[in-house]
C-alpha cells in the first residue's frame, strides 16, 4: 500500500516558498495578539510590526517568481525557434542555417540530400569540402557580408551548383542582436546545358551556312576570271551554284520552321485535319525523287478519316521530311512503305504505350542505323554520315523538326533499325476523345 507523504495541512497545494511565507506570518499573528492581550504592546505598534513582517516575507518571493519567469524565457534561444526552423525547412532550394563560427543550426531535407555529411552543431566547412564554398564561408563568417561561389559538384553525377551565403540578423538570448549565415543552393545546371546547346547550334547554324556561302563565292569569282569565256565550265558551276543555294535555303527553311515550332510547343493545335490527304498529298508531291531514286512507295492507308487535332502546314513538313529521307538514305532497298495503323491497348487512358494513338510509320529497306546513333538521331545537326547527309542535301534538321512538331501535338517518335535492314520511323498521335455524356 502506497503511503501519501504530502503534507495534509491547508497549506499544501501552495508552493514551497509560499507556504513557509504563511506559516511565518501566522506565527507573528498569534505572537503579536498574545502581547497586545498581555498590554506589552499597543495595538497600533503591533499592527506596523506585523506589516513590516508580511513585507519581509512576501516581497522576496515576488521577486524570486519574477527572477525565474525570465529565465524560463532566456532558456529559449530565438535562432532555435520552431518558427526558424519551419521556415528554412520550407525553403524549396537546399538551405542550411549557421551560427557565427559556422556550426550547423538548421537545414532541410534538400540540403541533405545534397550533402548527407552535414550534421546539426557541427561545423559546415567539415562536410562541404569544395575550396569554392570553405573560402566563400570563411569570407562571409568574417566580413558579415553577403557571398556567392559557383562550383562543380561531380557526385553523383555532374551538376553545376550556385552557392549564395547571406547574413541574417537574429535576437540573442540577453536582448542584443548577431548574425546568422543562411546558406541557399542553387541547381545551374539546366541554365548551363541551354546555354551549351545555343552555343552549339549558333556555331552549326554558322558552319553549315558558311560552306554553302563559301562555295557560291568561289565560283562567283571563278565565273568572273578563268570561266569568263567558257560555256561549259559556266554551265557546270551554274548547276552547282543553284543546288547550293537551294541547300542554303532549305537550311534557314528549316531553321525559322523549328523556331516557330519552339516558340508555340506549350499550345496543343486544335483545328482537327485527317492525316489520310495529308500523307497522300505528301506522297504524291515526292513521285519525282522517288523516280529519280529508282524507289517505289507503297502506300497503305485506310479508307475512313482519321481525325486528330493538328497543325495542317507542320503536319505536311513532319511527313515529308520522314518520307524523304527513307527515299533517300534507305535508296538501296529499293522501297519505301507507308502505312497507318491504330494502336489500342487492352487497357486505355492512360500515357505512352498505356494510351490510344494513330501510328503512322515510314519503313525503309536500305543499309539500316548503328545502335549507338539512335539516341543522337534527334538532335540539331546531328549526322551518322557528315558527307552522305551534305551529298543529299540534308541540313541535319529534318528529324530535330520531326520531334518537335510531334511534342506539340503531344505525340512520339519511335526510331527502329538493324543494320542492314532498314529502318523504321513511328510517328504517333494520340487519339482524340469522345465527349463524355452527362
Amino acid at each position: 500500500m502506497a503511503i501519501d507523504e504530502t503534507p495534509s495541512s491547508i497549506f499544501a497545494p501552495w508552493p514551497d516558498r509560499l507556504r513557509h511565507s504563511a506559516i511565518i506570518l501566522l506565527a507573528a499573528g498569534l505572537a503579536l495578539t498574545v502581547l497586545v492581550a498581555l498590554g506589552e504592546l499597543p495595538l497600533v505598534a503591533a499592527a506596523a510590526a506585523f506589516a513590516l513582517i508580511v513585507a519581509a516575507a512576501l516581497v522576496p518571493w515576488r521577486l524570486h517568481d519574477a527572477a525565474a519567469s525570465r529565465d524560463d524565457v532566456r532558456t529559449e534561444d530565438p535562432v532555435e525557434a520552431a518558427a526558424v526552423n519551419a521556415i528554412v525547412a520550407g525553403m524549396p532550394d537546399p538551405a542550411v542555417l549557421l551560427d557565427r563560427a559556422g556550426r550547423v543550426i538548421h537545414l532541410n531535407a534538400a540540403a541533405s540530400q545534397l550533402a548527407p555529411a552535414l550534421r546539426k552543431n557541427e561545423l559546415a566547412q567539415f562536410a562541404l569540402r569544395s575550396p569554392e564554398i570553405i573560402t566563400a564561408l570563411r569570407e562571409a563568417i568574417a566580413t558579415t557580408q553577403p557571398r556567392r561561389a559557383t562550383y562543380l559538384d561531380q557526385v553523383p553525377i555532374d551538376r553545376w551548383m550556385e552557392l549564395v551565403i547571406t547574413p541574417v540578423p537574429v535576437p540573442t538570448r540577453f536582448g542584443g542582436a548577431d548574425k546568422c549565415m543562411l546558406m541557399t543552393f542553387h541547381d545551374l545546371t539546366p541554365l548551363r546545358r541551354v546555354e551549351e546547346m545555343r552555343a552549339d547550334f549558333v556555331a552549326n547554324a554558322s558552319h553549315e551556312l558558311r560552306t554553302p556561302l563559301a562555295a557560291l563565292s568561289g565560283f562567283i569569282d571563278t565565273l568572273q576570271g578563268p570561266a569568263r569565256d567558257d560555256p561549259k565550265a559556266r554551265e557546270r558551276f551554274l548547276g552547282i551554284m543553284q543546288a547550293q543555294a537551294r541547300r542554303m535555303a532549305r537550311l534557314i527553311d528549316d531553321l525559322l520552321s523549328l523556331s516557330r515550332v519552339e516558340l508555340s510547343a506549350h499550345v496543343r493545335p486544335d483545328t482537327l485535319v485527317d492525316l489520310v490527304p495529308i500523307i497522300r498529298q505528301v506522297v504524291d508531291g515526292l513521285e519525282a525523287l522517288a523516280s529519280e531514286r529508282q524507289v517505289e512507295i507503297d502506300v497503305d492507308l485506310p479508307e475512313p478519316p482519321v481525325t486528330i487535332a493538328g497543325d495542317r502546314e507542320e503536319l505536311l513538313r513532319l511527313f515529308e521530311n520522314l518520307i524523304e529521307n527513307a527515299l533517300k538514305y534507305g535508296a538501296s532497298g529499293g522501297r519505301v512503305v507507308v502505312s497507318l495503323t491504330t494502336f489500342a491497348p487492352a487497357k486505355a487512358g492512360g500515357a505512352g504505350e498505356g494510351a490510344p494513338e494513330y501510328r503512322v510509320l515510314v519503313r525503309d529497306f536500305g543499309p539500316g542505323i548503328a545502335p549507338e546513333h539512335l539516341p543522337r538521331l534527334t538532335e540539331r545537326f546531328y549526322r551518322v554520315d557528315v558527307g552522305d547527309s551534305r551529298a543529299q542535301g540534308g541540313t541535319g534538321l529534318g528529324l530535330s523538326l520531326v520531334k518537335h512538331i510531334l511534342a506539340r501535338h503531344r505525340g512520339r517518335l519511335l526510331i527502329e533499325s538493324v543494320p542492314k535492314s532498314g529502318a523504321t520511323f513511328t510517328a504517333c498521335f494520340p487519339q482524340l476523345r469522345p465527349p463524355t455524356t452527362t
